[in-house]
């Protein structure tokens, strides 16, 4: 990586930079094991990285209580297993010294607290043109990177979901998103709105409920709702198995009849389930079905509170859309997340306006002029994986 100034006008900045080999965008897991892909591949690169650690979601912005969902064979990164000692659902603090062992097995050393601005392919030049502002402190200082690959690894979770509620801003009462809840504990005793009924909405309502707070889950939409485990098998990891001989219709219908033969008919508790399957679901938009850990226990125990949509909110108050009107202490907003690529990428082909590539997995992650995408298939840590690979391989063929 050289340092040095142009004295074409067009490439005018404070501090310009060239980086033999990519640059990658985002040091979380996707962005991690693509810097690994390519340090075994003997190809330089430069890892940008927004805050001041690896994995930030993941240590900055996820509840105590998180454990990975899936089993952890199907979460590992490529080349690197979880230690044998781990549970089969390793919990956060678990996942966190996994990255960081990850990171350090391969010698990633990512440039912190850089966040990039703009990045634009440069067609006279032919080379990717990445505008950084890096924050030290109380200074700052302005970089351009010049490169020939650019990857976009910066995730499906980059931003937070701020929804428009009508009235929200008078409510009163602390209004919190499940970015930055941590704990049930501080909400003992209180009545707590929860927005969202994914995986995220359930397990906070669930946290609540165990610290003793009094959880209404809104659930505004339709939602399914699987057992984590089926006769002792992960539901994934048997929906995996059957996917390898039967169609995907036909491994929901399955699925399906065992969640019903195992879960009941959740439908009287205010849950209503899609008219499409979970896996087709989640093939053609993105929703991923709840696996249950035991909020549905407390559904059915009254315990969680399960409400329509709301209509408005007034001081401590919200009016639901049936007209009940519920007295509220906080509110948590477990609305999801979404993609910030349009914000700062200036590209069309590969990717689409709500931030995800245009092509279904696993077509994604390759566009024209060198531009990459990794972790963006919808597909959770094993996607990213296989991203990962392809992408540092394809740049390892071409970096002769």
């Amino acid at each position: 990586m050289l340092s040095f100034s142009f004295s074409n006008q067009d490439f005018l900045a404070p501090r310009c930079v060239w980086v033999n080999g990519p640059v990658i965008v985002g040091a979380g897991p996707s962005g991690l094991a693509v810097a690994a892909g390519l340090k075994k591949q003997g190809v330089p690169y430069v890892l940008l990285e927004r805050a001041d650690c690896i994995a930030s979601l993941w240590q900055k912005h996820t509840y105590d209580r998180l454990k990975l969902h899936l089993p952890k064979q199907f979460c590992q990164l490529p080349k690197f297993p979880f230690p044998e000692h781990y549970p089969e659902y390793p919990d956060k603090k678990q996942f966190i010294d996994y990255l960081e062992s990850y990171a350090s097995h391969f010698n990633i050393k990512p440039q912190f607290n850089e966040c990039v601005e703009s990045a634009k392919y440069d067609e006279g030049c032919r080379l990717w043109r990445v505008k950084t502002v890096s924050t030290n402190g109380s200074t700052s200082s302005e970089v351009e990177y010049i490169c020939q690959w650019l990857v976009v690894a910066t995730g499906e979770n980059a931003e937070r979901v701020m929804p428009e509620i009508e009235g929200l801003q008078h409510f009163g009462g602390e209004v919190i998103h499940a970015s930055d809840y941590k704990s049930g504990e501080n909400f003992r005793g209180k009545n707590v709105l929860v927005v969202g009924c994914g995986n995220s909405g359930m397990e906070v309502s669930l946290d609540l409920c165990n610290h003793d707070a009094k959880p209404s889950m809104v659930v505004r939409s339709s939602v399914h709702v699987l057992p984590r485990e089926i006769f002792g098998k992960s539901s994934f990891e048997l929906a995996m198995f059957m996917l390898k001989w039967l169609p995907v219709w036909l491994v929901d219908k399955i699925l399906l009849f065992l969640t019903w033969m195992i879960l009941g008919n959740i439908e009287k508790y205010g849950l209503k389930r899609p008219s499409v399957g979970p896996l087709e679901l989640k093939n053609t938009q993105g929703k991923t079905p709840v696996l249950d850990i035991g909020a549905l226990e407390k559904i059915r125990s009254r315990e969680i509170n399960v409400v329509p949509g709301i209509k408005r909110f007034s001081c401590g108050t919200v009016e639901l859309v049936n007209g009940e009107l519920l007295e509220i202490d906080s509110v948590v907003l477990a609305t999801g997340y979404h993609s910030n690529v349009p914000y700062w990428l200036q590209e069309t082909e590969l990717f689409s306006k709500n931030g995800f590539p245009k092509a279904p997995f696993p077509n994604g992650w390759k566009g024209k002029a060198g531009l990459y995408a990794a972790g963006f298939t919808r597909k959770g840590l094993s996607g990213a994986s296989a991203d990962a690979t392809r992408i540092s391989q394809d740049i390892a063929k071409n970096n002769v």
